[in-house]
């Protein structure tokens, strides 16, 4: 695996109905742009979409240290309490895996951050299936991010018949 040295990025997109999971993340170096937006969206949040730490319980914060940035803006409790319940958990869990995996190299997770955009449709309602397409869109999130994929070839070669579920 090549080294991280400014940033990276990857994406996915979960489920279905109004539990969909559709996670963004960069990964990066502390000391560099990632480790910035990190201290940006934990210091400097805007309302409805005030950055979130990830924790897989009170106390207990993934390594590398994980920020959560809604994309849609949180408006009421119910909305944040998924937000900040199984979606939280998910996020938090997915980067623990990945760690374990050996996807996030072990001696990475205390110079390199993660900033995660997580997507709760308002209409939500199931934390289960939050907790569940949100583990599974972060993890396979950060494993593109990792390994630099989708590269030009797949993207070229998909491309044509790609359809967007949301066009």
């Amino acid at each position: 695996m090549e080294p991280i040295d400014y940033l990276r990025s990857g994406e996915a997109l979960v489920g279905e109905g109004n539990e969909v999971a559709h996670v963004d993340v960069i990964i990066g170096r502390r000391d560099g742009p990632v480790g910035f937006a990190y201290a940006i969206a934990l210091g400097a949040p805007s309302q409805g979409h005030g950055g979130l730490t990830a924790i897989i319980a009170p106390n207990l914060a993934v390594k590398p240290p994980t920020v959560i940035v809604p994309t849609v803006t949180i408006k009421n409790m119910k909305q944040g309490e998924l937000m900040f319940g199984p979606a939280q958990k998910a996020v938090a869990d997915a980067v623990a895996n990945a760690v374990k995996e050996g996807i996030i190299p072990e001696d990475k997770v205390d110079e390199w951050c993660i900033v995660a955009n997580v997507f709760i449709h308002p209409a939500a309602r199931d934390k289960e299936k939050i907790y569940k397409f949100n583990l599974e869109a972060t993890k396979q999130a950060i494993e593109r991010a990792v390994k630099n994929k989708p590269t030009l070839e797949e993207i070229e070669e998909r491309r044509e018949k790609a359809e967007h579920p949301f066009a």
